[in-house]
């Protein structure tokens, strides 16, 4: 049986926010730490039948990065939930979902370019 570790380094700031965040896997391509904006890693806790959640991010993601970042999220959460348990209804709301999402991201894009 084969192991796969993923690791993520945080340097936090004196208000304990993160300054850097950097991450290595033992099946990524390259290897080493490689620094990143943000992650958001969700954990199934059988005991309590809840989702533990860790959202961090970096001081120089932009608003637009973020909102980019969600909505690949909820997309690649679409398709997986498509894959592991057949439900098309279930993923093309999350996929509708995000086409609506990127409308929006686009129009306030918009709109911030002409003020």
């Amino acid at each position: 049986m084969k192991n796969s570790e993923i690791k993520f380094v945080v340097q936090l700031d004196e208000k304990n926010l993160p300054k850097t965040i950097q991450w290595d896997a033992t099946d990524k391509e390259a290897g080493g730490l490689e620094a990143t904006k943000s992650i958001s890693l969700n954990v199934w806790d059988n005991l309590n039948h809840s989702t533990l959640r860790i959202d961090l991010w970096t001081e120089d993601m932009s608003v637009a990065e973020m909102k980019r970042f969600y909505i690949d999220i909820l997309g690649g959460m679409a398709q997986t939930i498509l894959n592991s348990t057949g439900d098309e209804y279930m993923s093309e709301e999350m996929k509708d979902l995000c086409d609506r999402l990127v409308k929006h991201v686009n129009e306030e894009n918009k709109k911030a370019g002409q003020g």
